[in-house]
């Protein structure tokens, strides 16, 4: 409901606006290419990664239903990232993620944790309710989020700074100019 123009709160009084829904700001571009990250409820869980066919069959899954281009992708045991480019005209990535985010859990055997809340709603407790997304406004910006794919392992410490694996990324990251080879040296020796 929003406050009628020209209103104003006189001295001592307080304002309560008390949504029935919250009102996420979410970016709505067709066609636009988007970073996420998604995490799943327990963190030190490594379901993503003993269950990988089963995200994969997910993404298909949805992608079938709701093509996307899956640009770059990174799937760690508890979380992961992805960019997502769109087809023109379609801005909606929230009910992609909705599907993929179930496709999988019925694919999983439950008995995981589950909040008084989750359990009143009927929810798994497998994934965390929301997401962090990003649109990518350029570019260099969708080079900086790759970039940032491609280093993850490394920085979760998956792959050995020093691995052959780590040291190719960087190359690649350099190569591509979105950091400099000084930098990637010292990201590989610590």
């Amino acid at each position: 409901m929003p406050i009628p123009t020209g209103f104003r709160l006189q001295r001592g009084e307080t304002l309560f606006y008390l949504a029935a829904m919250a009102n996420y700001r979410r970016s709505v571009v067709p066609g636009g290419s988007f970073f996420f990250t998604v995490n799943l409820a327990d963190r030190r869980s490594s379901l993503l990664t003993d269950e990988v066919e089963a995200l994969r069959a997910a993404f298909r899954f949805v992608a079938s239903r709701h093509p996307f281009s899956l640009d770059a992708v990174v799937i760690l045991p508890e979380h992961l990232h992805c960019i997502w480019t769109l087809p023109a005209g379609d801005p909606d990535f929230a009910t992609r993620w909705r599907l993929l985010k179930t496709e999988f859990s019925k694919e999983i055997t439950a008995g995981e944790r589950r909040s008084r809340s989750r359990a009143a709603k009927g929810e798994r407790g497998i994934w965390q309710r929301r997401y962090w997304e990003h649109m990518l406004r350029d570019e260099q910006d969708f080079a900086r989020h790759c970039d940032y794919i491609h280093f993850n392992p490394v920085k979760h410490g998956r792959v050995p700074r020093d691995s052959r694996l780590a040291v190719y990324v960087v190359q690649k990251i350099c190569a591509l100019g979105s950091i400099s080879i000084g930098l990637g040296r010292r990201l590989c020796r610590r």
